[in-house]
């Protein structure tokens, strides 16, 4: 049997999620194993110099989201400009003709009627996708500017040097888990067009006869999707926007950078309630993510889930930090939800 993208996709997200669930099980006998899996995952300010062995500078974030922009940037162009060439979305309406010829009897009208709703909606996911990778480039261009002119990383953050492996992962698979039923499509059809572009020359193929280039014509497709992906897209900029003003306060923490490697406990906005609020509002940002695909996409759903984990299980440890760091630590606030100490 074949494996194909989707799966590969989807086997990864299991594989990164299993250890981080049994991790958490709050059992004497995984203690070890929890141990474990903290070393991989601790970074800066709760990281031991002991461990910085087999590290790497935490300011190397920014190879992240550097990624993120340049995987996502082509992702959305090779696929923007397949939907508009092979996945023109525009609805056909069920013609009166049709009707007619049913009811004189003709069987195949049904079935002619599925196939167009059938190819309907196979160009509305594609679009679909357009719209979830545009999203994603606006969180990885943001990213990309905090960890650059936002953030102050102390000289002597570290992060173990798994966890920036299981970064660069995150960021090439996540993007590509937005239109990964697409991607061989799309890759082929990319590639078509570089070797027409190679046989026929630039102005051969970007020729437009008697019309000017419209812009509008890529846009106009999103305009019509639905409800659910311009709810999405609300939910995804509300966490955006908290986790852009909790990265502000961070960074304004350390301003002076003789003070990098102080420590204070910072306050404002969703910081009165969790530990971790740039966690929480990521979590919010791809639950915004799943909405606006329609939450029938498995592989989006085995992102989420990762996500979810992997940052529950990283704010836990960041609020015993705190806890231990800190004995005037506001007790009332929790780890990154309500109900999780």
């Amino acid at each position: 049997m074949e494996i194909g993208l989707v799966d590969l996709l989807r086997a990864a997200w299991l594989a990164a999620t299993l250890p981080i669930l049994v991790a958490s099980i709050p059992s004497s006998h995984l203690n070890s194993f929890r141990e474990l899996v903290l070393g991989f995952a601790k970074r800066g300010k709760i990281m031991q110099s002991s461990s910085n062995k087999l590290s790497v500078p935490q300011n190397w974030f920014c190879h992240f989201y550097a990624l993120a922009v340049v995987w996502t940037t082509f992702l959305l162009l090779a696929t923007w400009f397949y939907a508009h060439n092979m996945a023109p979305l525009v609805s056909e309406p069920f013609q009166y003709s049709s009707i007619a010829t049913y009811l004189t009897g003709a069987s195949s009208v049904f079935s002619s009627h599925e196939s167009r709703s059938s190819a309907l909606k196979h160009r509305y996911r594609v679009w679909q996708s357009v719209f979830l990778l545009l999203l994603m480039e606006v969180q990885a261009l943001r990213r990309l500017y905090e960890t650059i002119h936002t953030f102050k990383y102390s000289p002597s953050a570290r992060m173990h040097i798994f966890g920036y492996l299981a970064g660069l992962f995150f960021y090439a698979a996540a993007p590509l888990s937005l239109c990964c039923t697409f991607a061989p499509e799309v890759f082929q059809f990319a590639m078509n067009r570089v070797a027409e572009f190679i046989v026929i020359g630039k102005n051969q193929m970007f020729q437009i006869p008697n019309s000017e280039f419209d812009w509008w014509e890529f846009v106009i497709p999103l305009m019509k999707l639905r409800w659910n992906s311009w709810i999405g897209m609300a939910i995804f900029f509300w966490g955006w926007i908290h986790q852009r003003r909790c990265h502000a306060i961070l960074g304004s923490l350390r301003e002076n950078s003789e003070q990098a490697d102080e420590y204070i406990i910072p306050h404002g906005d969703w910081f009165d309630y969790v530990s971790s609020p740039h966690y929480l509002a990521e979590i919010v940002i791809y639950a915004g993510l799943v909405v606006a695909s329609g939450g029938t996409d498995l592989t989006i759903w085995l992102l989420f889930a990762f996500v979810v984990a992997n940052l529950a299980f990283a704010a836990a440890e960041t609020h015993r930090w705190y806890l231990r760091k800190f004995d005037n630590y506001p007790r009332d606030r929790f780890a990154i939800v309500p109900l999780v100490y």
